[in-house]
């Protein structure tokens, strides 16, 4: 007699699907991609199968960007005599550029992470609704 494990039995350590989003990789398995463009979820995983479309991050991901970003970049940087000494013709610009650089690249990542945290949890679309 073989015992069929249910799909809820199946231990998704949250460390693993953070790590697997973070890499923009399926959270299920860890071979797919999780993208198929800059921020748009793939609706299957092309190794597993898995339904990928199930799980909506939504504004998670750009409200943790910001926040990473305002607490760790830019409130140090007021502590640099740099940023009172020049010119704000030349501040402005040149943090602005940097800025919006930092959070593109982190806001997929932080994305894949946010997936895969939801994939560990079985937070899905019909949980969210």
């Amino acid at each position: 007699m073989t015992s069929q494990i249910s799909e809820t039995a199946v231990r998704r350590p949250i460390g693993l699907g953070i790590k697997r989003g973070l890499r923009h990789r399926c959270p299920n398995c860890g071979e797919g991609q999780l993208f198929g463009r800059y921020l748009k979820v793939e609706p299957n995983c092309a190794a597993c199968g898995h339904d990928l479309s199930q799980y909506r991050a939504d504004d998670g991901p750009a409200y943790l960007t910001i926040l990473l970003v305002g607490h760790l970049i830019i409130g140090p940087l007021f502590f640099f005599p740099f940023m009172w000494e020049l010119s704000p013709w030349i501040v402005a610009p040149v943090a602005l550029i940097s800025l919006t650089a930092v959070v593109l690249l982190l806001l997929p990542r932080i994305k894949g992470g946010f997936l895969g945290l939801m994939w560990a949890n079985r937070i899905t679309e019909e949980q969210i609704a």
